[in-house]
């Protein structure tokens, strides 16, 4: 990406902003957070995922909750309406067996990834 064409990261930092539809790896981020922090709300897990995000891209709400949403749908998280509390009811979000076994795969797929990268990176450099 050309510098100085990202407000995000400024003139002087390289950034994958631009960079087209880099995957930003929202699913084991989501699945991470939920086990690491057990039945929670969207919103504390908003929160929580640009920190925790695997690249520099950041995620949006609605990437979160689309993400959740498939999740539950394919069994790997449970939600139920939380109505305790002052304000309108929220959902909280929880992780099943299916969906801890899936995070285990994604580690799998990360650390091969990190090897190939790590190898791209070493051979780029070498040039």
């Amino acid at each position: 990406m050309p510098r100085g064409t990202c407000r995000r990261h400024g003139p002087d930092t390289p950034c994958s902003c631009g960079m087209g539809n880099l995957y930003r790896f929202v699913e084991p981020v989501t699945l991470y957070l939920l086990k690491v922090r057990g039945r929670t709300h969207g919103y504390d897990l908003a929160g929580a995922l640009n920190e925790t995000a695997l690249t520099d891209s950041r995620i949006e709400p609605g990437a979160l909750y689309r993400t959740l949403r498939r999740l539950e749908e394919n069994g790997l998280v449970v939600s139920a309406w939380d109505v305790n509390g002052a304000g309108p009811a929220r959902r909280l979000y929880d992780l099943t067996p299916d969906g801890e076994e899936h995070l285990r795969e994604w580690l799998v797929v990360l650390e091969r990834m990190s090897q190939s990268l790590s190898r791209f990176v070493a051979d780029v450099k070498a040039l």
